[in-house]
């Protein structure tokens, strides 16, 4: 399953489940449930998810060290804590070691929550648009590097005195066969 607005929500009370599904009912993502820590982690061994919602007081294993496995499993994926109980401790502990991306306390706001979900996605979005761009960057930077070891000087830039780029006087003859020569070289 690709992670096109998955979102996992853990919680143990079946009840907070069914609301946290109803508040979402109406936007483009798919929800998908588990009521504990364990379950949450046995779907992210082969699911993925753009957000992870989390009840802090759960049996078992708590939320914060649920969300702390969560980002060392899954970094990229953006991680929501509610809570029954305002504990401001384990909202700062889970802040502090960047576990959550934003903390809730039940009763939450739906307006509030909704919205706050929505930006999580296009924040996980914009990333992850950042790292593929990063990787093209890469990649050409990578080229270039091959490109100047094969052609010494070819990515060398003039500069005139207000520090624009100029090109060095070159024939069309010469470029086409410069280009030519590159084409042969590095067929991608």
């Amino acid at each position: 399953m690709n992670n096109q607005n998955n979102i996992l929500i853990v919680d143990d009370e079946p009840n907070v489940l069914s609301a946290l599904k109803r508040v979402f009912i109406d936007d483009p993502y798919s929800i998908f449930i588990a009521g504990d820590a364990g379950k949450g982690l046995e779907f992210l061994e082969n699911n993925s998810v753009k957000l992870v919602i989390s009840d802090e007081m759960m049996p078992g294993m708590h939320g914060g060290e649920f969300l702390s496995l969560v980002r060392k499993k899954c970094p990229n994926t953006i991680r929501v804590m509610l809570t029954g109980h305002a504990s401001v401790t384990a909202a700062m502990r889970a802040v502090n070691h960047g576990e959550i991306y934003r903390f809730f306390v039940k009763p939450w706001d739906d307006l509030e929550l909704r919205l706050a979900i929505k930006n999580a996605i296009d924040k996980f979005d914009i990333e992850e648009e950042n790292r593929k761009l990063l990787e093209i960057v890469r990649h050409q930077a990578l080229n270039m590097k091959l490109l100047e070891k094969q052609f010494p000087g070819i990515t060398k830039l003039d500069r005139d005195r207000a520090g624009r780029i100029r090109m060095p006087d070159v024939s069309e003859k010469e470029m086409s066969e410069l280009i030519r020569q590159v084409e042969r070289e590095f067929t991608f």
